[in-house]
């Protein structure tokens, strides 16, 4: 059984690489939009449930295999996934290119149905044979007769879940900055092809079977016993109840944990370290351990999930919220609100759901098969729920009970006499968790507040001190720096601009400031609560929306030009802090500044804004700038950060007067509204000041590279922060 044990943990690694790639593959070419992520969810959890159902489907032929033959296709399906893995990169890519050809200027509904048909077609049939492996094993070691096939799933499961832990923890800290996206992928690729192998190799040393399987195992098909009718349904409710918490635990904790790659990598690992944890101390206890018919073991789980209430309570564990979009930290939070929310809880889980499935299949693969599809098909619904109808109507305290109520109601269904207290104490727990913790936004008591099914968003503070947050994260104040972005770009062309585009809305200052040109001004923002606020920031918000020039599109930024076909002289790009936020290199990289290219007009000019951040990642991005634009003009901000200008035509710098002086009269009015000097050409000579020599950056860090979908320097940066390069 350890040779199985090795490859089901290889295997569990490969799996978790996967669907991160996958992820951030369809990102880059279909859009960081909550439908696009929903569909590679889905697909991928869909395939697993389509494979563990067609294994059960054909057990009755799988049972007349000899054990050298059930060996061999175990790993004919390990050797499947490595080579339809390969080509997924290439598929994405081309997916995305056709598409956008295709769907040039079409509706948002056409590019999201063609999209889940393209990724179906290229990911279904991987994903169907990672489903397929675990009742392959199953099936394979009851065939050899092997001691253990009656709790073979919970062995399996347990290799699994301690190959995905060590697959979170490494991809995401370590490998992926190191070998970027297309070579992690090429390295899972290569271990499912060894998995194979050895399987292979294997299956070589195994004498065929008789006629019979062992008696051991010939009765595994036997129909279930008294007290198994429900668990399916129990299956289905902990996989639905789970990862629907998992979308629930993320809103909630990101306030505390930031939106860097290493908050989410976080979330993800405490809660597999936990599964392991719950599943090995089910294999340890074997048939020692209780019942889980046992009516107090789900009433412990409905009380260990409103943990996270506690988690989430503003008033724990410090109270630190990551207003100001820093990026990810070790600290005492990071360590104690993870565990405290997830780990208890995913414990208990860890520990009944592999005991619930050998309960039910006694090491039948037929029976596992079709227990574990019901248990992903619940997985890929809890999310669905979570994301589009919980949490754009209601808190996450509330969307979190509403997970909860399965357990309490199987509580209630598996009632017995005997545990009358002991289900008392766990209803007064849980009653005092669901009242007592108060989320982050105890903060903000006279704050407006807006969900949707992408994030929470919160409008604060009186006259100049308000502030947009994100799901807990600040986004932007009111800063006479994001009225500079606006105008700069549009005094610098030479002549009046025609039109305008601002990627990312935030308080809609930019967009405002670009309306008082009287030009056609679109703007494209991915949460759809952010615009809704623009009248709290702006008294004239419902004025300047009026007005048959202004445009606002609810849109992943990249994929919104993909699929328009209109050009623009001005493009403004503000994306949200920090610089090493979780996908936000896709508005960064040379790929992307490909596609700006396409939508500039003759002589438009593109106005990058960065905040900050670390040298390397500035110059990885002026990098991307240098090698997609051939003039560029880089300023450093007089507020903060840098503006950075791109054009295919030369940019030539203006003296300050000259630039003020082709500013309309609204527009000069608008641009001094805040300060912090009285005139237009003021202003603009505090912009000027200072002017970036790209050439003396690139010298102190030749080897940096450019920034690039597939290596996101600043993304992932903990390697390089540690080794201090």
């Amino acid at each position: 059984m350890s040779a199985w044990f090795l490859y089901f943990a290889l295997s569990g690694f490969c799996c978790l690489l996967y669907e991160t790639l996958w992820l951030r593959l369809s990102m880059a070419q279909f859009g960081v939009t909550s439908p696009s992520l929903s569909i590679v969810v889905s697909v991928f959890m869909a395939g697993l449930a389509l494979g563990s159902w067609l294994v059960s489907r054909l057990a009755p032929r799988l049972a007349n295999l000899d054990p050298r033959r059930a060996l061999l296709l175990y790993a004919a399906a390990e050797l499947g996934i490595g080579l339809f893995s390969l080509p997924v990169p290439w598929e994405m890519r081309t997916g995305g290119a056709i598409l956008t050809k295709a769907l040039n200027g079409q509706g948002p509904f056409a590019w999201y149905a063609a999209a889940l048909g393209w990724q179906t077609l290229t990911l279904l049939p991987c994903c169907a044979l990672m489903g397929a492996t675990i009742p392959l094993g199953m099936n394979a070691i009851a065939r050899a007769g092997m001691k253990g096939g009656r709790t073979s799933f919970s062995w399996l499961y347990l290799a699994n879940v301690l190959g995905a832990v060590v697959g979170a923890l490494l991809s995401s800290f370590v490998i992926i900055e190191i070998l970027g996206f297309t070579r992690t992928l090429l390295v899972a690729a290569i271990l499912n092809l060894l998995i194979a192998a050895l399987a292979f190799f294997r299956s070589r040393r195994v004498q065929p079977a008789g006629e019979r399987m062992p008696e051991t195992a010939a009765t595994l098909s036997a129909t279930p016993g008294p007290g198994q009718s429900g668990i399916q349904l129990l299956l289905f409710s902990t996989g639905f109840c789970t990862l629907g918490m998992e979308v629930v635990w993320t809103r909630q904790l990101t306030p505390y944990l930031g939106t860097v790659v290493y908050a989410f990598a976080s979330i993800l690992a405490v809660y597999l370290l936990a599964t392991f944890a719950g599943a090995a101390a089910y294999r340890r206890f074997g048939s020692r351990a209780p019942s889980p018919l046992d009516p107090a073991i789900w009433g412990g789980l409905a009380v260990l999930g409103a943990l996270s209430l506690l988690a989430a309570d503003a008033g724990h564990f410090g109270g630190t919220l990551a207003l100001d979009g820093t990026g990810w930290h070790l600290s005492k939070e990071m360590i104690v609100r993870p565990f405290v929310a997830i780990a208890p809880f995913s414990a208990a889980l860890g520990f009944i759901t592999p005991q619930l499935v050998d309960r039910y299949s006694a090491g039948d693969a037929r029976r596992a098969g079709a227990a574990y599809a019901v248990n992903t098909v619940g997985c890929i619904l809890g999310p669905l729920v979570a994301g589009f109808v919980l949490l754009p109507n209601l808190s996450e305290s509330i969307s979190l009970l509403f997970f909860l109520l399965p357990f309490v109601a199987a509580a209630l269904f598996f009632f017995a006499r005997g545990r009358i207290a002991l289900l008392a104490v766990e209803a007064a727990l849980l009653c005092a968790l669901a009242i007592f913790p108060k989320s982050f936004e105890q903060f903000y008591p006279k704050a407006q507040v807006l969900r949707d099914h992408t994030a929470t968003a919160i409008a604060t503070g009186r006259g100049p001190n308000k502030q947009l947050l994100v799901n807990g994260v600040g986004m932007t104040v009111l800063t006479p720096a994001t009225k500079m972005m606006a105008h700069l770009p549009a005094a610098m062309l030479g002549h009046p601009p025609r039109n305008a585009l601002v990627i990312c809305f935030g308080m809609g200052t930019s967009f405002r400031s670009l309306m008082s040109w009287g030009i056609p001004v679109t703007a494209v923002e991915l949460v759809p609560s952010v615009p809704k606020l623009f009248g709290y920031f702006h008294r004239d918000a419902a004025q300047v929306l009026a007005s048959p020039n202004a445009r606002i599109v609810i849109d992943d930024g990249r994929r919104f030009l993909q699929t328009t076909n209109e050009q623009y002289d001005v493009i403004v790009i503000d994306p949200p802090p920090p610089v090493s936020a979780a996908s936000s290199s896709l508005l960064y990289s040379t790929q992307f500044y490909d596609l700006i290219k396409r939508r500039l007009a003759p002589g438009g000019i593109l106005q990058q804004w960065i905040p900050g951040g670390d040298r390397q990642t500035l110059v990885a991005f002026m990098r991307a700038l240098d090698i997609s634009f051939p003039h560029i003009l880089i300023l450093r901000g007089f507020v903060q950060g840098f503006h950075i200008l791109a054009s295919e035509s030369p940019l030539p710098l203006p003296a300050a007067a000259a630039l003020a002086g082709r500013l309309p009269t609204k527009a000069a009015a608008d641009l001094i509204e805040w300060g912090p000097r009285a005139t237009a050409e003021a202003q603009f000579a505090d912009t000027l000041h200072v002017v970036v020599n790209m050439e003396n950056a690139f010298a102190q860090f030749p080897s940096v590279a450019a920034l690039d979908d597939d290596l996101p320097l600043n993304e992932y940066y903990l390697v390089r922060s540690l080794g201090g390069h």
